[in-house]
């Protein structure tokens, strides 16, 4: 999966933006304000931030050499993914799902109702 079709699919999510909060490299996906995705955009291989169950991280980086604690962010709920080749899309789109669902179950009941509205 490359980066235009990664955007494309975290765009098509209910209440999803697109920002650079931090610098004019760093693209960042959030659903009402809360942040599920980010990638540099200079960074080779293309790469991907992604929020995940602490217990299910363990397993995936045991499993998937592609998926390695978060880069500069909490290594218990952030995994970054190697977006190459070797991984299936179905499991890329699998792992942003995940992402994009525990941010939405965190968000507050007001917040929910506003992304239900949508």
């Amino acid at each position: 999966m490359d980066i235009e079709t990664f955007r494309t699919y975290c765009l098509s999510k209910k209440g999803v933006t697109e920002e650079f909060p931090f610098d004019e490299n760093t693209l960042v996906f959030k659903v009402m304000g809360k942040m599920f995705a980010l990638t540099g955009l200079e960074r080779i291989p293309f790469s991907v931030n992604l929020k995940c169950d602490p217990d299910r991280s363990i397993e995936l980086r045991e499993y998937h050499p592609e998926i390695t604690p978060g880069y500069h962010m909490s290594k218990k709920h952030w995994n970054t993914v190697n977006f190459s080749e070797s991984l299936s899309t179905s499991i890329l789109l699998e792992l942003i799902d995940h992402s994009y669902d525990l941010v939405v179950k965190g968000l507050t009941k007001k917040l929910k109702q506003e992304l239900e509205s949508l």
